[in-house]
């Protein structure tokens, strides 16, 4: 099978033009759902590794360890060179839009792939890229989606989600305008922020005033943005919380990840649970320039502990970084 390789100027092209060369919405959108697996059969991560000719897999398989598993931006292609629209057949690109419809829950995964289309920015040079960490001999065999706005990463073993544990994952949009409104209209990633604030005005004003914090949140360096610090953390020890506070933490950070496919939810929230890692987390708010409006609806806020940092930043627009140690 030899992959087409359409070439295209590299110049501005109208949103409905980039749609065309990659397909429109309404072509991804209908593509069959995702079947369940079964024992008998490949996973959809393996099916296109096995469609995948050897010079394909020269240019996009990484090594399990390759520094880039713990690599994470708000904009990168893992294989920069190896873009969907020139390196796949049309038959790949299908099965990558399926495997990515896959790692999302039903209800969210045409809001998922509109982003990344929204992303694009009506530019065809900014067509995501894939790749793999690994040989099928790993047990740990990794697929990973990149683009702008979007990493997400998944085992290629399976199409069962296995949790977040172990590699950053990013998710973002500006739905309307770079600079959003207070309301984040449209962006598909706003409800983790609505919820985050239901969160907070749960909290009695003492430990509302704990979690706010003056100082600025973390910068999103590419080097740092998910480092986790074991000192000096800002806002609210968690350990301080009630059980019952705990629980509505827990609860919170369940329904933030909801976009994401229930096995990957499951797996993720058992971890956390079973390693009581809410007990070693600092939960932060930030205020000033960094609430849009000014209304103390927080736009920007950030959960991390020695294990853990998910940081979303909602200024000027929305960026979600989220990893969790193994």
């Amino acid at each position: 099978m030899k992959p087409t390789a359409p070439v295209y100027d590299r110049q501005l092209l109208s949103r409905r033009a980039a749609f065309r060369a990659l397909g429109s919405i309404a072509a991804l959108t209908a593509l069959p759902r995702v079947p369940a697996a079964t024992s008998d059969k490949d996973s959809l991560p393996m099916q296109f590794y096995k469609s995948l000719t050897e010079e394909q897999r020269a240019k996009i398989c990484l090594p399990i360890n390759d520094p880039k598993r713990q690599y994470v931006s708000n904009w990168w292609y893992i294989c920069p060179e190896q873009r969907l629209h020139t390196f796949y057949t049309k038959d790949q690109q299908d099965l990558v839009q399926k495997i990515f419809e896959s790692m999302h829950h039903p209800e969210h995964r045409e809001k998922m792939t509109w982003q990344v289309q929204k992303d694009l920015m009506g530019q065809i040079k900014n067509t995501p890229s894939v790749g793999f960490f690994g040989t099928p001999a790993d047990k740990d065999f990794e697929f990973i989606y990149t683009g702008h706005h979007v990493t997400r990463r998944c085992n290629a073993h399976t199409d069962k989600g296995l949790g977040f544990g172990g590699a950053p994952i990013f998710y973002g949009n500006f739905a309307k305008a770079f600079n959003e409104s207070k309301d984040h209209e449209g962006n598909p990633f706003w409800y983790q922020g609505l919820l985050f604030n239901e969160f907070y005005r749960a909290l009695d004003g003492k430990q509302q005033d704990k979690i706010l914090v003056g100082q600025e949140p973390r910068g999103e360096s590419p080097a740092t943005v998910i480092k986790k610090r074991k000192t000096d953390l800002p806002g609210l020890n968690a350990s301080e919380l009630s059980k019952d506070q705990q629980a509505k933490l827990l609860e919170t950070m369940r329904k933030m990840l909801a976009c994401f496919r229930a096995d990957d939810v499951a797996a993720t929230m058992k971890t956390i649970e079973d390693k009581k890692v809410v007990e070693r987390l600092f939960v932060s708010c930030y205020g000033g320039a960094h609430d849009i409006g000014s209304d103390k609806v927080w736009d920007t806020w950030q959960i991390e502990g020695p294990e853990m940092v998910w940081y979303f930043r909602g200024d000027p627009h929305i960026h979600g970084y989220f990893h969790l140690a193994a």
